[in-house]
């Protein structure tokens, strides 16, 4: 088993570091072509990572004891859970909170603080076939904001918990139009934004522009890029995500967009003391690949100034 190296110091006062299990290719609870969870934290340990997100529900243990236990032996936090849900259908709501409920208690266990809440796709992660419209309706807009309030009231209240919405490929939130409509929508003492870095560039946002416009809505980050050539193949061939990352558009630093030293920059600026959390989509791919590319990142977000792992204290 791998020793967690000693952690690193700041140089970015209000940013901490972490990682996430989509950076080793997991994207399911239980998938024949994912490592197993205890490769991916060994890993992580190895690579000179100290804080980690959860990840999908399922494929960290779900026990607190347990998953406390594995992390500890690796010197390893957690910086938040994830969940999936959608807010434009009430009809599932009642599902999507016990699915919510279920990782809240589990983050909240594990002394973390975050909830980021991912869309769910319009299109299959696997096969890129359309399973609903890629356009919500006036009346599913209408509620859309409301609904994640009402959710994030009941975190904070129940959980200690912030919910930070992530704009995703392939989802209702995605494009920059989309998610100022959100943020504007919505209120910011329930619901903020996790900037995904990666995302946003692949909706075709800017994220300078929504760092310097709407940072005291900025949660808690993903920070990843997009090759502009694969991009160019989206837009040109109407690929869907899953399509998109087989053919490689998440990588590594210094690659694509955004450049990571401009995000650390404007996150440096913000009065907020902020995760940052690393994510490559890799899905799928051969369990060799993803440590030395975790190591690259980390080295190169520590030549930006990222190196940190202090938790932050003052989180929303």
């Amino acid at each position: 088993m791998a020793t967690a190296p000693t952690p690193l110091r700041t140089t970015v006062g209000n940013l901490c570091l972490g990682s996430a299990p989509d950076s080793w290719g997991i994207w399911f609870p239980q998938d024949e072509h994912q490592v197993p969870y205890t490769r991916f934290l060994d890993e992580l340990a190895q690579a000179g990572y100290e804080w980690l997100e959860l990840g999908p529900y399922g494929y960290l243990p779900t026990e607190p004891a347990v998953l406390a236990e594995e992390l500890a032996v690796r010197g390893l936090k957690v910086s938040g859970g994830t969940a999936f849900g959608a807010l434009h259908r009430p009809e599932a709501w009642d599902d999507m909170l016990t699915h919510v409920r279920q990782v809240a208690t589990l983050t909240a266990a594990a002394g973390a603080h975050h909830l980021v809440l991912i869309p769910p796709m319009y299109r299959d992660e696997k096969t890129g076939d359309f399973t609903e419209s890629p356009e919500l309706s006036a009346a599913q807009w209408a509620g859309f904001g409301k609904a994640a309030d009402r959710l994030g009231k009941l975190l904070l209240d129940d959980y200690d918990i912030r919910l930070v919405l992530h704009p995703h490929a392939d989802s209702h939130i995605q494009t920059q139009p989309e998610i100022e409509r959100l943020l504007n929508e919505s209120d910011s003492r329930y619901t903020n934004l996790c900037l995904d870095t990666g995302h946003v560039a692949y909706g075709g946002g800017d994220n300078l522009d929504l760092i310097r416009r709407f940072g005291e809505r900025v949660g808690y980050v993903h920070i990843k890029q997009m090759d502009p050539d694969v991009l160019a193949q989206v837009a040109a061939e109407g690929l869907s995500f899953g399509e998109a990352v087989k053919r490689g558009v998440c990588v590594a630093p210094p690659a694509g967009v955004p450049n990571p030293a401009d995000v650390v920059t404007e996150l440096a600026s913000l009065d907020a003391e902020l995760f940052v959390v690393v994510e490559q989509d890799l899905y799928p791919c051969a369990p060799d690949v993803p440590l030395p590319i975790a190591v690259r990142t980390r080295e190169h977000l520590a030549d930006c100034g990222l190196t940190g792992t202090r938790r932050p204290l003052h989180t929303r």
